[in-house]
């Protein structure tokens, strides 16, 4: 059973930055982070891709940065020039791949309020 545990998140003005932090139980290298805005789809904001590279929602790119310690099992999402449609609770996620399959776990969530 794999444990996602968030922190960070918050209230903040326009302009302003956060960061929010996810530790897992164990190893994984299939990570990133989604949001849901009320009424909204939950979407993809950042992950790390199976090269090893970085992928962003085009709406994020620039402002947000994802990274991670994986001596810690963590995984960060910096985000920076936040804005009022940035509202959202931020879902930690890591997709495990077991003979093909894909199963992922969430995190708890994080509310992030950024007002204008």
């Amino acid at each position: 059973q794999v444990q996602l545990v968030e922190s960070g998140g918050g209230l903040v003005q326009a302009g302003g930055s956060l960061r929010l932090s996810c530790a897992a139980s164990i190893s994984i290298f299939s990570m990133g982070w989604y949001r849901q805005a009320p009424g909204k789809q939950r979407e993809l904001v950042a992950t790390f891709t199976s090269g090893g590279s970085t992928n962003y929602l085009d709406s994020v790119k620039g402002r947000f940065t994802i990274s991670r310690d994986n001596a810690k099992k963590t995984v960060y999402l910096q985000m920076n020039s936040l804005k009022p449609e940035d509202t959202a609770v931020y879902y930690c996620n890591a997709a495990v791949y077991t003979r093909g399959s894909r199963r992922d776990y969430w995190g708890q969530g994080a509310q992030v309020t950024v007002t204008s």
